[in-house]
């Protein structure tokens, strides 16, 4: 089930570049008008780009880091897969957690990438009203000759505009997911055991990632 869920991860993380839109568009923008604004705009460019068509990871990997990781809080999102043991880290590993989760993401979502070609996305009407912080934007992943896959994007908004902080596929939260398998891990080597198991799936995806090039 985990390998499952990262990998459709890697396509949500793909539909979710679309929230990239400019910091004017950003601020002045619902969750649910900016994700429809700019999907289309960031599918068709990838669809015309003949490197990230053939999983030009590099590539993909620069689009991430400036289209993607702005719209996610990933601090929020590590402290709440951390649960009850991020008040066991200290500050500095509060903050080394944040990056090695950060790049386990985004690292996942480069290796997954190459599976996906022809998926288009609906969104639903968001439910919310005026003054709203806290909004979940549904979507649907429409797959040639498959079911559709609901995906939730659970959304914040903060003084620089909205951001993600939960994915939740098919029912699966992202973070409740990773919530587990972090407890197990500071359960047996505590929260340096949790930063050293991360770095060494980071530095194991990376590898993957090269040896692909």
């Amino acid at each position: 089930m985990k390998s499952f869920f990262c990998m459709l991860f890697g396509a949500t993380l793909f539909f979710a570049g679309g929230l990239a839109a400019t910091a004017a568009a950003a601020e002045t923008l619902g969750p649910e008008a900016l994700a429809k604004r700019v999907t289309d705009d960031v599918l068709s460019a990838v669809r015309s780009d003949a490197a990230l068509r053939h999983g030009d990871k590099q590539k993909l990997l620069e689009l991430v880091e400036s289209k993607v990781l702005p719209h996610f809080d990933f601090h929020r999102m590590t402290q709440l897969a951390m649960g009850r043991n991020w008040r066991k880290a200290n500050a500095q590993q509060q903050q080394t957690l944040i990056k090695q989760f950060r790049d386990l993401l985004v690292n996942t979502y480069t290796n997954a990438f190459t599976q996906y070609r022809d998926q288009t996305v609906t969104y639903m009407p968001v439910r919310m009203q005026p003054g709203d912080t806290d909004v979940t934007v549904r979507s649907r992943i429409n797959q040639p000759g498959g079911q559709p896959i609901p995906v939730d994007y659970a959304m914040e908004k903060l003084s620089d505009g909205w951001k993600v902080y939960d994915v939740t596929i098919e029912g699966i939260s992202l973070v409740q997911t990773y919530r587990g398998t972090f407890d197990q891990e500071v359960q047996r080597g505590g929260v340096d055991g949790l930063i050293k198991a991360i770095t060494a799936k980071n530095q194991a995806l990376r590898a993957t990632r090269q040896q692909g090039q």
